[in-house]
């Protein structure tokens, strides 16, 4: 069993891998968010709240940002390539949406990861989430699971508009945002360069190694296969 700190306070987490199965993301939400993009984005491109993001798709894809045909490939590509591009993400979690409030999708959680933020939050800790998705997208996830609407149990969401999930400054600049000492932040994630940025901004961190998941335990973190492991102190 792996302990947390005395006198928990803040855990943070990644989503795909670490509370939910990786296989969910690629096999039904970025599919579903392909399937639609096209037609998305020409319904909604004079839409003051998607405009902008398909103007920086275009600009980071260094194509007219009226070539609505190059700016759908630009979007399709990076999604094949999961890439983590803001104007992407946001676009996918407007689209996850719809399906998310139709039944079509539902948020794939691991019920380890339930019991124990549940009872992490009942212990008095504070819980955050930090992934790529957009933080739409996240609290979309989160409230649609076969564990009822679970976005309660978290304090504030965090996506690529800190910065990258490989970046120091990232975790740095959320621990700030938060009010908390980097050393009282324990990071779950399983990706070890996400863990060690975190590292570097004076976080905790667990390497989460799901076996349905295929991650590979990594030497240089302390690693678990279910958040059972974890314990929580009184």
């Amino acid at each position: 069993m792996i302990a947390l700190p005395p006198r928990p306070r803040t855990l943070l987490t990644d989503i795909e891998g670490t509370t939910g199965s990786i296989s969910f993301v690629k096999r039904e939400l970025f599919p579903y968010a392909d399937a639609r993009m096209e037609e998305y984005v020409r319904a909604h491109s004079a839409d003051p709240a998607v405009r902008p993001l398909l103007e920086e798709a275009a600009r980071l894809a260094r194509v007219d940002k009226d070539d609505v045909a190059a700016v759908v490939t630009a979007l399709q590509t990076w999604s094949a390539e999961d890439a983590k591009v803001p104007p992407l993400k946001a676009l996918q979690g407007a689209i996850w949406r719809s399906g998310y409030e139709n039944g079509a999708l539902r948020g794939h959680v691991y019920a380890d990861a339930v019991r124990v933020l549940r009872a992490f939050r009942g212990a008095g800790g504070r819980l955050h989430v930090f992934s790529s998705g957009s933080v739409q997208a996240q609290k979309l996830l989160f409230a649609h699971t076969a564990f009822g609407d679970l976005t309660n149990l978290f304090d504030e969401f965090f996506d690529l508009s800190v910065g990258s999930k490989r970046d120091r400054s990232s975790y740095a600049r959320i621990a700030e945002r938060i009010e908390e000492s980097p050393s009282q932040v324990l990071y779950l994630s399983d990706v070890p360069a996400e863990l060690l940025a975190a590292q570097a901004a004076g976080m905790q961190t667990v390497h989460v190694v799901r076996p349905e998941d295929r991650t590979q335990p990594d030497p240089r973190f302390r690693c678990i296969a279910s958040f059972d492991e974890l314990t929580i102190p009184d």
